[in-house]
């Protein structure tokens, strides 16, 4: 049913989502093959050579197809998958299958944004915030592994409904157990298992493809608070109370304040992480 409403929908309102399959311009796409040139980078050791790889190598398209791909390659469970949230009004989400763990936004970085969120993470500073213990946050450094980030946050963060099979990431969480945000991306970042999952769903890794202009941050459900998850942020932003009923309509909320800090621009996308069944 919810397939034949993909097909269907076509309802355009203000919060209305374009699918990378409908325009490719609004989403980060993947670049042509192209064979990587180690020399264009500062490589003094095989850690840098990894960094500058995975610098340049792991921009991920918001594309449900490729994002499950991903996700069952690094060994998580069939029994969920991600879907595009085509809108962001109540009759649009209604479509969307229940329960929803994770709702990923990609979304333009601008100068605007930039404001804002030193303000927001000011604003936190001063006044101070109740993060859930158990709240797995990364940092992220390198530039174009943002993708990559928004999916380990989705999925860390619901360990207890998803399974993980022996692979990169189970290895990842367990290696990142008990590390601080910034050694958490640290290791995500020196990780090779990730970078030889995506050459292998890719068939290549792009040196050419430079930094991107666009970000994914992550929605998730915690101990009855809406979490947002940001790599490029040095902590999670806790946007009040919800509930597993809830989560996903005072997600698209904040999802909307997104666009509305940027009315002229369409480069907007929404995809959340729900049952295949």
């Amino acid at each position: 049913m919810y397939e034949i409403f993909l097909r269907l929908f076509k309802k355009y309102s203000k919060y209305a989502l374009v699918t990378s399959k409908q325009k490719s311009g609004v989403n980060i796409c993947l670049q042509q093959n192209r064979q990587l040139k180690p020399d264009i980078y500062d490589i003094v050791c095989k850690e840098n050579y990894i960094k500058a790889i995975m610098a340049v190598a792991l921009p991920l398209e918001s594309n449900p197809d490729v994002m499950n791909k991903y996700l069952q390659k690094l060994g998580v469970s069939d029994k969920w998958k991600m879907v595009d949230v085509l809108g962001l009004e109540d009759d649009a989400l209604e479509w969307v299958p229940q329960p929803v763990l994770a709702v990923l936004l990609l979304f333009p970085l601008s100068e605007n944004y930039e404001e804002y969120r030193v303000n927001e993470e000011n604003e936190v500073k001063s006044k101070g915030q109740n993060v859930p213990n158990d709240v797995f946050h990364l940092k992220q450094v390198l530039s174009n592994i943002c993708g990559t980030v928004a999916l380990v946050h989705s999925v860390a963060n619901n360990v207890q409904q998803i399974d993980i099979d022996e692979g990169p990431l189970k290895k990842y969480l367990n290696d990142a157990e008990g590390l601080d945000a910034a050694a958490k991306g640290a290791l995500l970042e020196n990780s090779t298992a990730f970078l030889d999952v995506y050459k292998d769903l890719t068939g290549s890794v792009d040196g050419d493809a430079g930094e991107t202009n666009n970000h994914f941050v992550t929605f998730v459900h915690k101990n009855g608070m809406l979490v947002e998850l940001d790599g490029r942020k040095s902590f999670p932003i806790i946007h009040g109370k919800t509930t597993s009923k809830n989560f996903l309509k005072d997600a698209a909320k904040i999802c909307r304040s997104f666009i509305d800090r940027e009315p002229d621009n369409i480069g907007f996308n929404v995809v959340a992480l729900v049952p295949a069944e």
